[in-house]
């Protein structure tokens, strides 16, 4: 999973982005670190994974991962070619969704950009070059799909109907998410897939307020409250996060980190909620692997069969994939992590390849190849 991480100057973003690049070198077991200056790799917070590591004192834990992209460059005028002008377009295309942070915050000692504290002005200036380059693909290519059209091809001709109808909303200064694709239609979800348009993208804002709002409650916070209001109107998710704390509590060991949450009074990190959001709003669930050797937590979509899995942790297993032994990790700790129990009470399942993987299976796959 790729994340981009978007912002206006001043608005806390490279903070963040610190805090995820430390959060993640300070990860062992894995070579979590930051593999370009712009790129950060954080494992996936897994309660689940933790526990089985703990119980088979395992060699080697192995998290899901979140990849994070810094995009630099994107200011007011950007898709003219202000600041580092298009060059953030192609980082933001191999993303899979869009991290917005917005700033939430008052206070003279970080100057914005634009003299003010406005969160939904932020938020519509990021959106309208994201959506004027949309519009730039879009026209492009719907140029093309007339001229095909005008010479008998009648696939063409369909294209560009609607897609004349979507550069029309885009012109209109309205998200690509907000358009009517037509869900039946494979033809055109391939068409957008192969333009790959900027806001086409889910998109989380990430709400950043200051260290005072966390001590005194973020509900509280009324630009966050505005920012809550605007992703729901457009069905985005909006995570209250604290950048500054953050970074500082990035490269701390886990119980420092657990006791810091107790003293606050928050059950989690703001960057871990921040990914626990990313991977719901993208349909992402984790199965389990478990052993002496090896514990590890493995992505996959909602709605994937066992075979496709299997093929998760290596291309042979799916090849030659004949059962999946699963047993649900809920049904596991009910039973004090006894396979014996397990078994007894029937509660271990041996599924085929019809089996739709569920969040938090540990399964152990059978295949011959």
């Amino acid at each position: 999973m790729k994340l981009g991480i978007v912002g206006l100057p001043n608005v806390g973003k490279s903070t963040l982005f610190n805090a995820i690049t430390n959060a993640g070198a300070g990860a062992a077991n894995y070579p979590f670190c930051t593999i370009e200056p712009n790129v950060g790799v954080v494992p996936v917070p897994d309660a689940r994974l933790d526990k089985l590591a703990e119980i088979w004192d395992t060699n080697k834990k192995t998290p899901a991962i979140v990849e994070f992209v810094d995009i630099a460059g994107l200011v007011k005028g950007a898709s003219k070619g202000e600041g580092l002008g298009n060059k953030f377009l192609g980082n933001i295309r191999e993303c899979d969704a869009i991290v917005h942070v917005v700033r939430c915050f008052d206070g003279t000692d970080i100057v914005h950009v634009e003299g003010s504290v406005d969160p939904v002005r932020d938020i519509e200036t990021i959106d309208t070059e994201l959506i004027l380059s949309d519009l730039e693909v879009v026209e492009n290519r719907l140029a093309k799909l007339q001229k095909a059209g005008k010479t008998g091809d009648k696939k063409a001709a369909a294209a560009a109907a609607w897609m004349e109808e979507l550069a029309e909303h885009l012109g209109a200064g309205k998200n690509a998410r907000t358009f009517e694709f037509d869900p039946e239609d494979d033809d055109q979800a391939a068409l957008v897939r192969e333009m790959g348009l900027l806001t086409t993208k889910p998109i989380i804002y990430a709400a950043n307020m200051s260290e005072d709002d966390l001590m005194d409650g973020m509900e509280a916070n009324p630009h966050y409250q505005t920012v809550c209001r605007l992703a729901e109107a457009e069905g985005a998710k909006c995570i209250p996060i604290c950048a500054k704390t953050e970074e500082d509590i990035a490269d701390y060991t886990p119980e420092e980190k657990k006791e810091f949450l107790a003293e606050m009074g928050i059950e989690a990190t703001g960057l871990d909620n921040l990914i626990k959001a990313s991977y719901s709003l993208l349909g992402l669930i984790s199965f389990l692997t478990d052993g002496k050797k090896e514990c590890r937590a493995w992505t996959i979509k909602k709605g994937t069969k066992a075979p496709q899995a299997a093929g998760k942790i290596h291309s042979d297993f799916e090849r030659g994939f004949i059962r999946a032994s699963v047993v649900a990790f809920d049904d596991l700790a009910a039973c004090d992590f006894s396979m014996a129990t397990v078994k007894a009470k029937g509660l271990g399942r041996t599924e085929g390849k019809d089996y739709v993987v569920q969040d938090g299976d540990v399964i152990e796959f059978l295949f011959n190849v």
